[in-house]
């Protein structure tokens, strides 16, 4: 095996591009491959280190692409094999990496497997590639178990068998057009590491892991009982049936087996829900995964004692397995933060706006988005972008019924409006919609529509506004990579874990001081203000601020 010539993904900044939504090319209001392409100067000025793009895979959409009907092939509606593999060389060209999304718990129910084992019928090899099981009740019409879908309702559908009469049922922990697969099928194992090959073959640099922490389910299929199923995250149940079970890892060491053959070798980042650090981390031990998403983070409120014990945990629980942190503030699952930010902060994560019931003040979400970037872009780690974060984007809440598409919306029975809020196009460049998100006179408009109050946050507005959200940004990445204390690393705290500034250096000549006070503090002696998230007060700091000091 090849050694690591640079392991560039310890302290990685990586922008996620949710592919529908960043830019449409040909007019059609989708966005797709010849889209990012075509922003990839901008990307490369942000000051990234790579890209993570959302499915890209032939989908029927039922969830917006991670309902996969082929893996080695790209959707029509993005683009063709020849845009990715451009894509993959330019990108490279402007000197970012680029990681893909695979989803490995499910299927698309149109997935020429799927259609196969529902062809083959029951107690056939190919209907043992998924979780097939007879019914409960005297007639076989009650689901096998009490399990629940992640989106609402039962997560499994009764299957009719080719003469009509009913069959046996199959598993969906999402949709019902997402059937789940069965990791004690050798043939799955097989297949899986087949798909990644392709794809490192073709100069992928990495692969993002869609529900990493829910591929293998319990001997029996046992009822969750009293658990809440819905949640995605795992429960403290210690032998939860679906959820973080722990032969998930023997398929992780296979795959990080495979990842090391290459000359420079792939990397993993894990979507894994975990119910505590300690259980996160094994995850990415040294062989394992490299990194995995850290949601502790991205749920705690706007709080110094919450942020502070969350960074310390995940921070010391990472250290036992030599792995470093990555942080992240939104995703497109998620509420954006701006908007989680802009209300009063509960003593408890949030992840929705539905966890919050107090009117957005944007004005504030902004203000402390500003100085979370700050704090995020400082602890040492790597750190994942959501795009449109860089341009101070809100969620979208007022969306019409009619264009919602998160299935979400349909299975919690219209009352939870799901993700389509933080998942709007991007506005690139003039006063009203599409803001340069799709060409001028394009046939389709966007496929969600975007407000028009975002005419002051394009990026080419922001982009000559040295105050703006955009240039916080990229003069926070520049300073990131030219400074020696930030990136992969550790970090002294010089406040107490209680007060409401968070304050923390780390070596050499680097000091970072979060006011989260309602309250302006002093400042501490420093030598050279480097980078302030506002408007200072004299040598005091304003509530919701940041700043990065040389001491």
């Amino acid at each position: 095996m090849t050694p690591v010539r640079a392991a560039w993904w310890r302290d990685a900044v990586i922008h996620q591009i949710y592919l529908r939504s960043f830019a449409d090319s040909d007019g059609d209001g989708i966005g797709d491959l010849g889209g990012v392409r075509q922003r990839l100067p901008y990307l490369a000025d942000l000051g990234i280190d790579a890209l993570w793009i959302t499915p890209w895979y032939p989908s029927p959409m039922a969830d917006g692409g991670y309902d996969v009907a082929d893996y080695r092939d790209i959707d029509p509606a993005f683009g063709t094999l020849d845009d990715a593999q451009a894509l993959i060389d330019e990108a490279h060209g402007h000197g970012l990496r680029l990681i893909i999304d695979i989803v490995p718990n499910h299927t698309s129910s149109e997935h020429a497997w799927f259609r196969e084992a529902l062809a083959a019928g029951p107690g056939s090899a190919a209907r043992d590639r998924y979780i097939f099981r007879p019914g409960r009740g005297p007639a076989g019409d009650e689901p096998p178990n009490d399990w629940r879908s992640v989106f609402g309702g039962p997560a499994w559908s009764r299957v009719t068998e080719a003469k009509g009469s009913p069959g046996p049922w199959y598993l969906h922990l999402f949709a019902p057009e997402q059937p789940d697969l069965n990791w004690d099928n050798e043939e799955v194992h097989a297949e899986f590491e087949s798909i990644l090959r392709f794809w490192f073959d073709r100069g992928v640099d990495g692969v993002r892991i869609d529900v990493a922490h829910g591929l293998v389910k319990a001997p029996g299929l046992p009822d969750v009982g009293s658990l809440d199923g819905k949640i995605l995250e795992a429960s403290s149940l210690d032998d939860h049936p679906h959820w973080d079970r722990e032969e998930v890892h023997a398929i992780f060491q296979r795959w990080r087996a495979l990842a090391d053959t290459y000359e420079e070798p792939r990397v993993f980042v894990a979507e894994a829900w975990a119910d505590a650090p300690d259980r996160l981390a094994r995850y990415v031990r040294s062989d394992e995964l490299h990194t995995a998403f850290n949601f502790d983070y991205l749920t705690a409120p706007w709080r110094a004692p919450s942020l502070r014990r969350v960074i310390d945990t995940s921070l010391g629980a990472l250290a036992t397995v030599g792995a470093p942190a990555t942080w992240v503030l939104s995703n497109h699952d998620v509420a954006r933060h701006v908007s989680r930010y802009a209300r009063p902060q509960p003593d408890r994560p949030q992840r929705s706006l539905a966890d919050l019931d107090a009117p957005a003040d944007l004005e504030l979400g902004t203000r402390r988005a500003r100085a979370a970037a700050l704090l995020t872009l400082a602890l040492p780690g790597g750190a994942y972008l959501y795009q449109g974060e860089e341009l101070g984007l809100w969620e979208v809440e007022d969306l019409p019924e009619e264009v919602l598409q998160d299935p979400t919306w349909e299975r919690s029975g219209r009352t939870d409006r799901g993700r389509d809020g933080c998942r709007v196009p991007l506005p690139w460049n003039g006063g009203s919609p599409p803001f340069g998100y799709s060409p001028d006179g394009a046939a389709a408009p966007p496929w969600l529509p975007q407000p028009g109050a975002w005419k002051t946050l394009t990026a080419a507005s922001q982009r000559q506004d040295r105050r703006s959200m955009l240039n916080l940004y990229r003069t926070a990445l520049r300073l990131r990579r030219d400074h020696p204390a930030l990136g992969d690393g550790t970090l002294s705290w010089l406040s107490s874990p209680q007060e409401p500034v968070l304050s923390f250096t780390r070596e050499p000549g680097f000091q970072c001081v979060v006011n989260l006070h309602h309250e302006p503090v002093a400042l501490p002696p420093h030598s050279r203000l480097l980078l302030a998230s506002g408007e200072l007060d004299g040598g005091r700091l304003p509530s919701d601020t940041a700043v990065w000091l040389a001491p």
